[in-house]
């Protein structure tokens, strides 16, 4: 989860960072715009960190319980 905070907050700081600087505003905004979107991005982050790695685990239960059911021959239940 920390990586995906770490990431999240550095990419929401540079974008923060850069569409201030692109809208000619004095550093100081520019570095309070930056901070805030990080801050955003880096909670946006963890939460999709959550629902992804949440999503995977339920696909390998689910992987895992296909795997333990028997397979059924439809030839075995066909009438002869």
């Amino acid at each position: 989860m920390k990586s995906f905070m770490i990431l999240g907050s550095v990419i929401g700081f540079l974008i923060g960072a850069g569409f201030s600087l692109a809208s000619d505003c004095p550093w100081s905004t520019a570095l309070w715009r930056a901070s805030a979107a990080a801050l955003m991005v880096a909670l946006l982050a963890r939460w999709w960190g959550r629902v992804w790695l949440q999503g995977l685990q339920e696909a390998i239960e689910q992987r895992r319980h296909l795997r333990s059911i028997p397979a059924v021959n439809p030839k075995s239940n066909a009438k002869i």
